[in-house]
């Protein structure tokens, strides 16, 4: 019952902010899974979802251009 939960939860926040979860729900769905079989499911899916923001973030900021440079 509390991976249910656990998936809505990460469902809802993947429908109800998707301009600020970039990365998250991904991290998120890997880091949880991967914490399960070491069982720390939630701690997982927590650290998953920090860890893709950060590197979509990363990415965006890679893809922009640079200003002042051609």
């Amino acid at each position: 019952m509390k991976r249910i939960a656990l998936c809505a939860a990460i469902l809802a926040v993947a429908f109800t902010s998707a301009a600020e979860a970039k990365g998250c729900i991904k991290g998120a769905i890997v880091g949880g899974i991967a914490g399960h079989f070491a069982g720390h499911g939630k701690l997982g899916a927590a650290a998953g979802c920090v860890i893709g923001h950060h590197e979509a973030n990363k990415a965006d900021k890679k893809a922009q251009p640079q200003n002042g440079q051609n």
